[in-house]
């Protein structure tokens, strides 16, 4: 099963501004939520730039992944 069927992703910011014209000391929020029991499987916080840049990749093996690949790639990310 492809990982895009097995997980959500949710992207929080902690503010109005897009990531480049964010203040320094924001913190964002990305969680990795199962499908199945709704329970959060990874979490992060980190700076706008950072889980921007962090989101895009996330996104991107979302998509072509198998779920036990995905989950072992980025349960090793800090």
């Amino acid at each position: 099963m492809k990982a895009k069927a097995a997980y959500r992703l949710i992207v929080t910011r902690g503010g109005l501004a897009p990531a480049l014209l964010a203040d320094a000391e924001r913190v964002d929020h990305i969680e990795l939520v199962s499908i199945d029991d709704g329970e959060v499987e990874l979490f992060w916080d980190l700076p706008p730039h950072a889980a921007s840049k962090m989101a895009r990749q996330l996104r991107e093996d979302l998509a072509q992944l198998e779920a036990g690949e995905f989950f072992a790639r980025w349960s090793t990310v800090d």
